[in-house]
């Protein structure tokens, strides 16, 4: 069964199955590191994302890791 939402203005369709990644890196060419694993709770993944703080060249995203489109659903970055 499909669940669907919309984060950052993106539609997303999603099952049971999902798994979303929270990923944090570091510069402007750093690599991201899986900081958490969530398995078919968005809900629950956008709060863990919403509550880190990105500051001192740190970055952040959101993405679904067993996705068709690899784009992240969402991204935050400091300057």
């Amino acid at each position: 069964m499909f669940k669907t939402a919309t984060i950052d203005g993106k539609h997303i369709a999603y099952t049971d199955n999902t798994i979303f990644l929270v990923e944090v890196g570091r510069g402007s060419k750093g690599a991201y590191k899986i900081r958490y694993k969530f398995v078919g709770d968005l809900r629950q993944a956008a709060s863990y994302y919403a509550s880190i703080n990105v500051g001192n060249g740190y970055k952040k995203r959101l993405r679904m890791a067993n996705s068709v489109n690899p784009r992240p659903l969402a991204r935050q970055f400091s300057t």
